[in-house]
């Protein structure tokens, strides 16, 4: 059974990480992912990393911490990250022009070369705003997959959702790309507003515990990684979140 990971952004709001980290382990977690906001000080996360038994074999750099290559390879390495993914562009140019998505997938095809000669793997992250037509009806997120052939793709399935996509389309046309997965939940309407709409893993309306045989089925999901954007207690997310994936084993 694949480790469930835990996406670190999920704890942004409840300092200190060390305190985290220690409460991840204690309920069975293994690996974590990083983001770009705790990178400043590598050396130190990564000494907390080993001092409460965890990896970090994932991780999110903006687009302009990644054309920093050698800030980013240097990062990566002291935290033992094998797979760096850009997790979003700025909200200003998320309804741009199709010919930027195009310039946008461009250079994460030239990324790539880099950080696969330097052994890493490289990849997207999705949100919604990948699956809102351009001007021409194409899709962003097929423009960043069919231009920037080479990379890999880290898949939100309730962002997909959110985008007012079916994500078993996505599975079955990209499932070979598809080596790692955001194991998030949407409440239903009305519910968690004060939490932006987002659930627990297995307390919303995803259905979970048939789509993780679906994505076994059909992606090279290495990595299973819980998030919730904001959760307003995040013990409770991250005891459920493990909760559920035992109980899908």
């Amino acid at each position: 059974m694949t480790e469930l990971s835990f996406q670190l952004y999920s704890a942004r709001n409840f300092p200190p990480i060390d305190t985290v980290l220690a409460k991840l382990k204690s309920l069975g977690y293994g690996q974590v992912e990083g983001y770009g906001g705790l990178y400043a000080d590598a050396a130190t996360l990564a000494a907390s990393l080993k001092a409460n038994g965890l990896t970090m074999p994932t991780g999110h750099f903006g687009l302009d911490m990644l054309k920093d290559t050698s800030t980013t390879l240097k990062t990566a390495e002291t935290l033992g990250i094998k797979t760096v993914f850009c997790p979003a562009i700025p909200q200003d140019q998320r309804k741009q022009p199709e010919a930027g998505w195009v310039q946008l997938a461009e250079t994460l095809a030239e990324l790539a070369v880099t950080y696969k000669k330097a052994g890493l793997g490289f990849g997207w992250h999705n949100h919604h705003f990948e699956f809102w037509p351009t001007e021409t009806g194409k899709l962003p997120m097929n423009i960043i997959l069919d231009t920037a052939t080479d990379i890999e793709w880290e898949a939100d399935v309730a962002w997909i959702v959110r985008g007012e996509n079916d994500p078993q389309k996505w599975f079955d046309a990209y499932g070979q790309r598809i080596t790692a997965v955001h194991v998030k939940d949407i409440a239903p309407a009305g519910v968690a507003e004060d939490e932006d709409g987002w659930a627990d893993p297995g307390q919303g309306t995803m259905g979970w515990s048939a789509l993780i045989g679906t994505i076994r089925a059909k992606t090279r999901a290495q990595y299973f990684v819980a998030e919730h954007d904001n959760p307003s207690d995040v013990d409770r997310f991250a005891t459920r979140s493990m909760d559920a994936w035992k109980s899908w084993k």
